[in-house]
């Protein structure tokens, strides 16, 4: 249903004290998930970037793109093998995955963004010698983890008004070949180094839940010592594990706020940053 002139007047009143809050301030926000595949959710993360740097908050956007890289890699005849389940990436694959990351999805993102009025750059972890990586596992090949950040060049562009979108790939110190990064992991590095005031981790699930089988059982605020608790008491499991583990860290790293948010929701940012109401878990001290 359509809101009423009044409705949507009063929704932009509430939005007053937040808009207040973030002007000037730095949000870096990790893109993935359904709605980076569904066309319609990325029109809408894409509307709602360039909405919070017309209102003076400035924005960093941190993407990956597993299906894209699977999808090119089976184009190529390129077989994967796995361990413990994550793909391991020898020389050839890590250049796929720079090929695609740095070029295709990074490139069509800048793009997009244009499209809605923005002014984006696209970078990627190489750009600067911005973000260093080590091996994350020797079986793994060019998988890392994130050693040192730069983000001399990330502040450059955000005081020049243009919105940094960065690929999750680093660079190996006297190493060629680039390093795949888990782009949660780089969000993170990113957002602390840069002091940001605000983390979010667009996922494929409604936030942190006290079952993982029950959407419904969401917490909607955690402080950092409650989720250490759920995490040793196997509450928090699996894949929630390194995403958790980066909410913990960016908060101990010195931002403010991180959050979870249901990347399914339609403009979950907007929601997120501008009301009260949240679609997701916020990550406290």
């Amino acid at each position: 249903m359509t809101p009423t002139k009044e409705q949507s007047a009063g929704i932009l009143a509430r939005a007053l004290p937040y808009i207040r809050e973030y002007k000037g301030k730095t949000i870096v926000v990790k893109y993935g998930g359904n709605a980076m595949l569904n066309e319609t959710l990325k029109e809408n993360v894409m509307h709602d970037i360039v909405l919070l740097a017309y209102i003076g908050i400035k924005v960093v956007l941190v993407h990956g793109g597993g299906p894209e890289i699977s999808a090119t890699l089976d184009k190529m005849g390129k077989t994967t093998e796995f361990v413990d389940g994550l793909r391991v990436t020898d020389e050839e694959t890590a250049e796929i995955v720079q090929m695609v990351l740095c070029g295709k999805v990074n490139k069509s993102l800048v793009n997009l963004i244009g499209r809605k009025g923005g002014r984006a750059v696209g970078l990627c972890g190489m750009d600067g010698n911005m973000i260093s990586a080590t091996p994350a596992d020797p079986r793994l090949g060019y998988v890392g983890n994130v050693e040192e950040t730069d983000v001399g060049v990330i502040r450059d562009l955000l005081d020049c008004g243009y919105i940094p979108v960065i690929s999750s790939v680093g660079f190996g110190k006297g190493e060629a070949v680039g390093y795949n990064i888990n782009a949660d992991t780089v969000a993170q590095a990113v957002a602390s180094a840069l002091g940001a005031e605000s983390l979010l981790l667009m996922s494929d699930i409604p936030g942190l839940l006290r079952d993982k089988d029950d959407p419904e059982s969401i917490i909607t605020n955690v402080s950092i010592a409650k989720a250490e608790q759920m995490q040793a008491d196997g509450t928090i499991c699996g894949g929630m594990i390194p995403k958790v583990r980066c909410c913990i860290d960016a908060i101990r790293g010195g931002v403010k706020k991180v959050f979870i948010l249901d990347g399914r929701v339609p403009h979950s940012i907007l929601m997120e940053v501008l009301t009260d109401e949240g679609v997701g878990t916020m990550f406290v001290r």
